[in-house]
C-alpha cells in the first residue's frame, strides 16, 4: 500500500485502508467494557498523552511529514502484553500509518503492515507479537508516515525525548498511547494541565508527580492527560479545548480505568479570560464528576496549590482560589480529594508554594514538589 500520492488519493483510497482494521477500531474496544454486565476490556493505558490542534508556531507538526519517521520513547507505568494506540483528533484527512515497530517488533493493524487512521478518529494496533514489556520500561516505538499527511494531532511538550527524521523534539506526534494486559493495580487518568505534564521538572527524568505515583504503586497504571495551559472551562487556541470539552476523547476512551484524578482549576484563575466566579469553576467540576459516573469511574479531585509567586496573581485571585478549594475539600463535589493546596503551601505565606517546592517561577513544583503531590493521593481512593 503506497503513500506517496498527494493527500487527495489519500482521502480516495482511505476507506478501503479503514476497512482492514475494523477489527481494532475503538468501537469493538467500547464493545468489551460497555454496558451493565457486559466483560470487561484485559487492556489497560500504561502510558498516554492527550493531543492538541498544531499552530501556525508549530512548525513540523503544522506542517506533516511526506516519507517522515517519528520515534518515541515512552516511559511505561504497567507492563504486559503491549498495543498501541494513535489517534488524529484535529485531521481533517486521513494519514497513512505504519509499518510501525515497537521493541524492535513489527506492528499489525488487523494483520497488516498499514493502516489508514481516519481523521477525527483513533486506531489500535493488534497485540505485538514477540513483546511482552517489562512494567517501568522504557518502550521505542518507531512510526513510519509515508505521507503527505498534512497537519497533525500532537501532544507539544511530553518532557521527554523523541525524535522526528533523527531530530530530537519533545514532541508527540499522533501516538496517543501504549495499552497492555498486565497491570495488576489500580488504573488511574489524571486530567490535568501543565504541572501534571511535568513543568518543572527536567525532561527525560520521569519525575512528574503521575510518574511518581506510578512508582508508589507496584501494578499500577498511569495515564498523564496533561496539557500545559489547560483549564476546566473554556477552550483555548494554542493550549487546546478545555478538560470539560476533551473528557470523553482523552478519558472515557481509555481502556480498563478504574478511577480518574481532575488537576485542573489553575489556569481558569490566572490565565486571561480569568474565571473569578468560583460557582462556575465548580460546576464545571461537577459536570465532569457527572459524566464520570456515569461511566462507572471514581473521581478524585485536587485542590488548586498556591501561585502567590506568579506574575499574573492577584489578591483577588487569591480569595477565588481558596473558596474554590473549601467547597472541594467539603467531600460534596468529589468522590475523594487530594489536597495540593495543603501538600505544596509555606505555612508562612499560605498563598505561596514553599521555596523548597517552588521552581523558580510561583506556579509549578519543583521535583520534590511533584514528589508531594505525588504523596498526597491516598492510595485507599484508588483500589
Amino acid at each position: 500500500m503506497s503513500g506517496r500520492g498527494p493527500a487527495r488519493r489519500g482521502v480516495l483510497t482511505a476507506a478501503a485502508g479503514l476497512a482492514a482494521v475494523v477489527a481494532s477500531a475503538p468501537g469493538a474496544r467500547a464493545a468489551e467494557s460497555a454496558g451493565s454486565g457486559a466483560r470487561r476490556s484485559r487492556w489497560t493505558t500504561s502510558w498516554a498523552t492527550a493531543q492538541t490542534a498544531p499552530t501556525p508556531t508549530d512548525t513540523v507538526a503544522n506542517t506533516g511529514l511526506t516519507q517522515g519517521t517519528f520515534t518515541a520513547r515512552v516511559r511505561l507505568s504497567a507492563g504486559g502484553q503491549v498495543r498501541l494506540r494513535y489517534g488524529h483528533a484535529f485531521g481533517t484527512v486521513p494519514v497513512l500509518i505504519g509499518p510501525v515497530t515497537a521493541g524492535g517488533s513489527p506492528v499489525t493493524f488487523g494483520g497488516q503492515r498499514q493502516a489508514w487512521l481516519a481523521a477525527g478518529a483513533s486506531l489500535t494496533s493488534d497485540a505485538v507479537a514477540g513483546l511482552r514489556a517489562v512494567e517501568a520500561s522504557l518502550l521505542t516505538i518507531r512510526t513510519e508516515l509515508p505521507g503527505p499527511t498534512g497537519p497533525l494531532s500532537f501532544h507539544r511538550n511530553t518532557h521527554a525525548s523523541h525524535h522526528v527524521d533523527g531530530v530530537r523534539t519533545t514532541s508527540v506526534f499522533l501516538l496517543t498511547g501504549v495499552e497492555v494486559t498486565g497491570a495488576h493495580g489500580p488504573v488511574i487518568a489524571v486530567l490535568g494541565d501543565s504541572i501534571a505534564e511535568g513543568v518543572g521538572t527536567p525532561d527525560d527524568s520521569d519525575l512528574r508527580w503521575p510518574d511518581q505515583l506510578a512508582r508508589r504503586l507496584p501494578g499500577a497504571a498511569v495515564a498523564d492527560l496533561g496539557i500545559s495551559g489547560n483549564r476546566v472551562l473554556l477552550d483555548d487556541a494554542r493550549f487546546g479545548p478545555g478538560g470539560q470539552a476533551r473528557f470523553d476523547r482523552d478519558v472515557l476512551s481509555l481502556p480498563g480505568l478504574r478511577t480518574v484524578l481532575v488537576h485542573l482549576g489553575v489556569n481558569d484563575l490566572q490565565q486571561p479570560p480569568s474565571q473569578t466566579d468560583p460557582a462556575l469553576v465548580l460546576a464545571g467540576y461537577r459536570q465532569l464528576v457527572l459524566r464520570a459516573r456515569d461511566a462507572g469511574l471514581r473521581v478524585i479531585g485536587a485542590t488548586i496549590a498556591p501561585f502567590g509567586g506568579w506574575t499574573r496573581w492577584t489578591p483577588e485571585l487569591e480569595t477565588v482560589r481558596q473558596r474554590i478549594n473549601a467547597a472541594v475539600r467539603t467531600g460534596r463535589v468529589f468522590d475523594a480529594v487530594a489536597d495540593f493546596d495543603a501538600a505544596l503551601r509555606d505555612p508562612d505565606h499560605p498563598e505561596r508554594l514553599l521555596p523548597a517546592y517552588d521552581s523558580g517561577d510561583g506556579l509549578h513544583p519543583s521535583p520534590s514538589g511533584h514528589a508531594a503531590l505525588a504523596a498526597a493521593v491516598d492510595r485507599r481512593h484508588l483500589l
